[in-house]
């Protein structure tokens, strides 16, 4: 198990590229019954653009987790809920991530784990939430293999957040983040080390209303990048 640093400021990383090159995801396949459609016509097991973060931090025992892919199914058009976490967390801290974590002995799948998480983290009660598939797994640098378990969400619920372990939760248009030229490339080189992350920075407003830049990264930022890889093909 090789030993890596956490990467602790990743707005200092340059960015090296964008893929304005890339085609959007045309807009109706970001509709509800599209996405669901196409879950369902292309649910077989198909190869992630990207597979993990690399080497894992020294000592770390790999664990299953999972995360929920919240789609909320907006009249106006989908979005996707996430969160930011708590700065005192000892696993990405101040990230921005799904609601998720790992799997305990109660959960029976990867699904179940998604659900009671997301419902533990933010509020979202199940009744509100509609699997309608899954993306590859993704491997963490910090030891965790990670099943993204995508729903479509009903409007109306009420969220609860739970204050330790979550910031906020925030809403992105999923048309912003299926298209590619948001999807940045960073890479810089530490202690011999040439290392490399995604980012879509997200200029939106806080819970009082304040512009805030909600830097969306790492394993968030690559696990929405299957998502595009997904869709798109």
């Amino acid at each position: 198990m090789s030993r890596r640093l956490p990467i602790v400021d990743p707005h200092a990383a340059p960015v090296v590229a964008t893929d304005t090159r890339l085609p959007a995801v045309p807009a109706e396949r970001l509709a509800a019954a599209a996405l669901r459609e196409r879950f369902a016509a292309h649910a077989a097991q198909w190869q992630p653009e990207l597979a993990g973060d690399g080497g894992l931090f020294a000592g770390r025992e790999p664990a299953a987790a999972s995360v929920l892919v919240p789609l909320v199914a907006h009249a106006q058009g989908v979005t996707v809920l996430l969160t930011r976490r708590t700065e005192h967390l000892r696993d990405h801290a101040g990230q921005i991530s799904f609601p998720g974590g790992r799997a305990e002995e109660i959960d029976a799948d990867a699904v179940h784990t998604a659900l009671r998480e997301a419902q533990e983290e933010v509020g979202l009660a199940p009744e509100f939430v509609d699997v309608i598939g899954a993306l590859p797994v993704y491997t963490t640098v910090t030891g965790f293999h990670v099943t993204p378990v995508v729903a479509l969400v009903r409007p109306g619920f009420t969220l609860a957040i739970d204050s330790f372990e979550v910031a906020e939760a925030f809403e992105v248009p999923l048309a912003f983040l299926m298209d590619p030229a948001r999807h940045r490339h960073h890479e810089f080189e530490f202690g011999g080390e040439r290392r490399r992350f995604l980012s879509m920075p997200w200029q939106g407003l806080d819970a009082a209303g304040r512009p805030r830049e909600y830097f969306i990264w790492g394993a968030t930022a690559a696990m929405l990048r299957n998502l595009y890889a997904f869709l798109v093909r």
